[in-house]
């Protein structure tokens, strides 16, 4: 997944672990080698090279389901959580600490959106030429669900899932004490600010903390809105946690998007549990109803 990812796992013996190990990564690599953007071979990949042809696919239920997520998504976010926003990659360059000029944005834009596309099941495609899927901000979060499942599935009752810091929970410790899920700083990512203790389901964080450029004195996030191709301003993190990682990972990039004060309100409104930070580095918590 391009990141650290680690299986916090208790097991009976160290066969039973390597094999419940084994089992894991199975699906691990299963979901890369189908749906990352990097691999040439993925379906993905063959999503986004035949964009603007007539070439159509005919999608398992897996990736029907992935995909009407990312439409139910959408439909939520009022459009800022966008699997076609990816392709603003193609003008921003973070490591050039140099923001694109407008006519560049203007002309990506028009390949962003996915309402342009047409959701079939049997006929999926990208209707313009050099459109592109990512997604990035679905797979990694389903991943960990999948894998606490996989753990479930094979007898595991406690157990951690940690893919680069989005979480699911298999079950508590064997004592029934909670995982202490540390939140990083903004400031100092590698110094924590909170601690959430979890029993189950899924913690999920989005922030500008891990990437960034610096213009004139001013952050620039890697996290792009997809409506002015403009990084997002406003929070510095959120976190949230929900029954799947998924959902919680969703919950907070939407909050990212919509900013400050509209993410801490929307979060609120959706009655979800969340924590975030401010740009000045306070803390707001809220708790589902």
């Amino acid at each position: 997944m391009g990141s650290p990812c680690a299986l916090s796992l208790y097991c009976e013996s160290k066969l039973q672990f390597e094999d419940w190990v084994e089992k894991c990564l199975y699906q691990i690599e299963r979901l890369e080698n189908t749906y990352s953007r990097f691999k040439p071979d993925s379906l993905l990949s063959k999503f986004n090279a035949a964009a603007g042809s007539d070439a159509t696919f005919s999608l398992d239920d897996e990736c029907w389901q992935l995909l009407n997520y990312a439409d139910t998504a959408h439909k939520i976010s009022d459009g800022l959580f966008d699997i076609t926003s990816g392709v603003l990659r193609k003008v921003w360059d973070f490591k050039s600490k140099q923001a694109p000029p407008i006519e560049q944005l203007e002309s990506i834009l028009a390949l962003v959106g996915w309402d342009k596309i047409c959701l079939q099941q049997q006929l999926f495609r990208l209707p313009k030429s050099d459109m592109q899927l990512d997604l990035g901000g679905i797979v990694k979060e389903y991943a960990a669900d999948l894998v606490a499942n996989t753990v479930r599935d094979l007898g595991g009752k406690s157990g951690l899932v940690d893919m680069a810091g989005d979480i699911a929970i298999v079950g508590p410790h064997p004592d029934n004490s909670p995982w202490h899920i540390a939140i990083s700083n903004p400031a100092n990512p590698k110094q924590a600010i909170a601690t959430i203790p979890l029993m189950s389901g899924g913690l999920a964080s989005s922030g500008d903390y891990e990437r960034f450029i610096e213009i004139d004195g001013e952050r620039y996030s890697h996290i792009l809105n997809p409506k002015t191709g403009m990084p997002v301003k406003g929070l510095a993190g959120v976190s949230v946690w929900a029954p799947q990682c998924v959902i919680a990972g969703t919950l907070a990039t939407v909050a990212m998007l919509k900013g400050e004060v509209p993410g801490q309100k929307w979060l609120k409104q959706v009655g979800c549990n969340y924590l975030t930070i401010d740009s000045k580095g306070e803390l707001s918590l809220g708790e589902s109803h």
